[in-house]
């Protein structure tokens, strides 16, 4: 365990730019990765109700008007 840590430290946290560039990796694939999850989800709860999926109908109607 104590040379993983010390191999984490020599990798990532010695130089100052190379934790701020991994910080601000780790945050833009975290928000990435919750984005799309949370739309998945978002998408599943509501399908069928959105404009996606009921736009069809709509359309047909109109052109079933003219």
């Amino acid at each position: 365990m104590p040379s993983l840590l010390g191999n984490v430290y020599n990798a990532v946290l010695r130089s100052n730019t190379t934790m701020l560039f991994t910080v601000f990796g780790a945050a833009f694939g975290m928000q990435l990765a919750f984005d799309t999850g949370s739309e998945k989800i978002w998408n599943g709860l509501n399908k069928g109700r959105q404009w996606k999926d009921i736009k069809q109908r709509y359309m047909e109607q109109a052109e079933d008007d003219e």
